[in-house]
C-alpha cells in the first residue's frame, strides 16, 4: 500500500494540458487504490500522452474493479532508456554478460538494385548470427570503407570477448554466424568471407542457410506465372525473410545452439552500421525482464513508410502485440475509430513505434486499400482493433530495429507451426478495374509476424533508445557527446544526391575498441574537443583518448598488446568531403549512391606495432 500511495503522489503532481486535470483523469485517481503500483504507473504514462480519456467510463472503486485491473494488460510492456544514464550503463553490462548465450540472426538478402548497387547486399549474425544478406558489400561508412559483413562480424567478435572478459571463469564463447543467402547471393556471399578470411571468425563459426523462391501468381484467379525469358519455366520470386523462421528449424540448428546453452537469437536487417551500438543494452533488457520477444525501436513519424507495432484486441478478447504494415496502419485505424488516422501526437511522434525490420519499397496509395485488405484477412484481422502501441511513455517513439527471441519458446513455438508463417499477397494493378497485374505476384511472408502464434499470455516488450544512437548515421547528439567528455563542434549543412544533410565531425573505431557506452567513457579522459571538420579513426583495443584537441585528421593504429595514450594538439589539412555526380559513371556505384567522396589531403598517422606502453602528446 506505500508503494502505492507513494505512486499515487507522484500521479498527483502529473499535469495535463497545461495543469488542468479533466474529471477523466479523475475517475483514475478515485482508483488508484485498487490498482498496483505497476498498474499505476502505467496509468502515469498512459495520461502523460494525453490518453485520459480512456478512463472516463471508470465507476467508483467496488465496482468493476476486475475489469479496471484487466485493462492494463492490453498495454506491452518496455523500457525506455536514456542513452549514458545510470540505468543504461547497467542493462549495458547484463547484455554483455548475456551476449555469450546469444544468437544473432541478420535478415535482409537481396541484390541491392533499388539501391542502385550491383554488388551483393550486406548482413550478418553472430551469437548465432543468421544474416539475410542485404548489402552485405557495401562499405559501412566512407571514413574506413569497411563493408557492413566485416562491421557485424567484428562487433559480434567485441562482444564475444567482452563477454569473456565480464565471466572470466568461463571459456571464450565461440559466437555462431549464420548468413541466410539467396540464389542471387549465396555463391557471393561465400566468397566474401573466404576471402578475407571470415573477418576473424573461424570458418567452422559461420554457416550459409540459402533461402529458395516459390512460384509466381498471374491473375486473381491464382494461375501460375510463366517465366518470360523461358516459356518452358514458372517464374519464382523470393518468399519474404519470414522464411528465416522455417530454415532455422528445418536445419536444427535450434536444437544445437540449445543444447550448446544459448538463450537468445537476435534478429536484425538492413545496412545499419549503428544497430551494435543498442545491442548490449537491448539484450540487458531481455535478460533482466526475461521477455520472449523484445524490440528495439527508436522514434518514428506518422505516415513514415515503417511498420507500426501494435497491441490489437480481437472480439473475442485475444491479444496481440505485432506488427502492423505502415501502409495498412492508417486504414485499420480509420476503420476501429480513430479517425484521423496515423497521426503525430503532441509529442511531435506517432502513437505507434514504427518497424524498420521489414522491406522498405514504395506502395502506391492505388494499391494500398487492396493490399491492407488481403493482408488482414489472411490473418484473420478484420476483426482485430488497434488499442495500443505500446505502454504509455514509448507511445512517442518508434521504428523497430531488432527482434531479440527466447531459444527455448521460440523453439517451443517452431515446434508447433514448423517455422510456418502467416503469408499475404499485394499485387500491383494495372488500373482502378484490378483485374490485372502490372506484374506477376506471389505469396509473401515477413519475419517480424512471428508473434501472431504466440499466447497472450507470453512476454512480449520493447526497448526504446534515441534515434541518433541506434539507426540515424547522420544525426549526432553534442549534449551525449559530452558525457564522454568530448567537446563537438556544431555540423553544417550540404546537399548530396539532391539531399540536405547535417555533416558532423567523423568520429569512427573499431569494435573492440569500444562496444559499450561504459567502454567509450574508460577510455576519454580529461577535456578533449573536435571541430567540425574534423576526422578520427581508431584501430586499436587499448587506445585512450587524454585532452586532445583535433582539428583535422587523425589515424591511430596499435595491436592488442600495446596501450597508447593520445592527448595534445593535432592540427593539419584533414580530409575533405567532396560531391559526387551520382549520374557519374566513372565514379564507383557504392560511391555513387552516397553522393559524396573523402578526400584525403592531409592526416597524422600513429601506428603503434610493437606491445608496450605509449604516449603521444603534440
Amino acid at each position: 500500500m506505500a508503494s502505492t500511495l507513494q505512486e499515487s503522489s507522484k500521479l498527483s503532481q502529473f499535469t495535463i494540458n497545461g495543469g488542468d486535470w479533466s474529471a477523466n483523469s479523475q475517475n483514475l485517481q478515485k482508483n488508484l487504490s485498487v490498482l498496483s503500483p505497476e498498474q499505476v504507473h502505467l496509468a502515469k504514462m498512459l495520461l502523460d500522452m494525453g490518453q485520459s480519456h480512456l478512463f472516463e467510463h471508470w465507476p467508483e472503486p467496488g465496482v468493476e474493479d476486475d475489469e479496471k485491473k484487466t485493462f492494463f494488460n492490453q498495454v506491452p510492456s518496455g523500457e525506455v532508456l536514456n542513452f549514458g544514464d545510470d540505468a543504461f550503463v547497467k542493462f549495458e553490462e547484463a547484455g554483455i554478460r548475456e551476449a555469450r548465450n546469444a544468437a544473432f540472426v541478420l535478415v535482409a538478402g537481396g541484390l541491392g538494385e533499388r539501391l542502385g548497387y550491383n554488388g551483393i547486399k550486406d548482413h550478418a549474425e553472430s551469437l548465432i548470427f543468421v544474416v539475410y544478406l542485404m548489402q552485405l558489400a557495401l562499405p559501412s561508412e566512407t571514413v574506413t570503407g569497411t563493408c557492413f559483413l566485416q562491421h557485424y562480424v567484428e562487433s559480434i567478435l567485441a562482444m564475444q570477448d567482452a563477454s569473456h572478459r565480464l565471466v572470466p571463469d568461463q571459456c571464450i564463447p565461440q559466437i555462431p554466424l549464420v548468413i541466410m543467402t539467396s540464389d542471387d547471393t549465396h555463391a557471393r556471399t561465400g566468397a566474401l568471407l573466404k576471402s578475407n578470411g571470415y573477418f576473424g571468425m573461424k570458418a567452422e563459426q559461420v554457416k550459409l542457410l540459402k533461402q529458395e523462391k516459390v512460384a509466381c501468381l498471374d491473375d486473381n484467379d491464382g494461375r501460375l506465372a510463366v517465366d518470360p525469358n523461358n516459356r518452358y519455366k514458372i517464374q519464382t520470386k523470393p518468399h519474404g525473410h519470414g522464411d528465416v523462421h522455417s530454415l532455422l528449424y528445418s536445419s536444427g540448428l535450434l536444437n544445437v545452439w540449445h543444447d550448446a546453452g544459448l538463450k537468445w537469437v537476435l534478429f536484425f536487417q538492413d545496412t545499419n552500421g549503428l544497430l551494435f551500438k543498442g545491442i548490449p543494452a537491448s539484450l540487458g533488457v531481455s535478460s533482466t525482464k526475461k521477455y520472449q520477444v523484445n524490440s528495439l525501436a527508436v522514434p518514428r513519424k506518422a505516415k513514415e513508410a515503417i511498420g507500426g507495432i501494435t497491441k490489437l484486441t480481437h472480439v473475442d478478447g485475444r491479444t496481440m502485440v505485432i506488427n502492423v504494415e505502415y501502409n495498412q496502419l492508417d486504414p485499420l485505424l480509420r476503420a476501429s475509430g480513430y479517425l484521423d488516422g496515423d497521426v503525430n501526437c503532441e509529442t511531435g511522434y506517432s502513437p505507434f513505434p514504427g518497424n524498420i525490420n521489414q522491406n522498405t519499397a514504395s506502395i502506391s496509395g492505388e494499391s494500398m486499400s487492396q493490399s491492407a485488405v488481403i493482408y488482414y484477412r489472411s490473418a484473420e484481422s478484420l476483426a482485430w482493433i488497434g488499442i495500443l502501441a505500446h505502454d504509455a511513455k514509448a507511445m512517442d517513439y518508434g521504428k523497430l530495429l531488432m527482434l531479440i527471441l527466447d531459444l527455448d519458446s521460440y523453439i517451443e513455438e517452431l515446434t508447433k507451426t514448423k517455422g510456418a508463417i502467416s503469408e499475404f499477397v499485394n499485387p500491383k494493378y494495372k488500373d482502378s478495374t484490378k483485374t490485372s497485374f502490372k506484374s506477376s505476384t506471389r505469396l509473401e511472408c515477413m519475419m517480424q509476424d512471428y508473434p501472431k502464434t504466440l499466447p497472450p499470455t507470453a512476454r512480449v516488450g520493447f526497448t526504446v533508445m534515441d534515434t541518433w544512437l541506434a539507426y540515424a548515421p547522420v544525426k549526432n547528439n553534442p549534449e551525449d557527446a559530452a558525457k564522454a567528455g568530448v567537446q563537438v563542434e556544431d555540423p553544417v549543412k550540404q546537399v548530396f544526391n539532391k539531399q540536405e544533410v547535417e555533416v558532423w565531425p567523423r568520429v569512427t573505431w573499431k569494435p573492440k575498441w569500444a562496444i559499450t557506452f561504459a567502454e567509450v567513457r574508460s577510455k576519454v579522459r580529461g577535456s578533449s574537443s573536435i571541430s567540425q571538420r574534423s576526422t578520427m579513426v581508431i584501430k586499436g583495443q587499448n587506445v585512450y583518448i587524454e585532452g586532445l584537441d583535433l582539428d583535422g585528421a587523425l589515424v591511430i593504429h596499435s595491436i592488442d598488446d600495446a596501450e597508447v595514450k593520445v592527448g595534445g594538439t593535432v592540427q593539419n589539412k584533414g580530409w575533405i568531403i567532396e560531391e559526387v555526380n551520382y549520374k557519374d559513371a566513372s565514379v564507383p556505384e557504392e560511391i555513387r549512391i552516397r553522393g559524396f567522396k573523402i578526400n584525403k589531403v592531409e592526416q597524422l598517422d600513429l601506428n603503434y606495432t610493437d606491445p608496450g606502453k605509449f604516449l603521444h602528446k603534440s
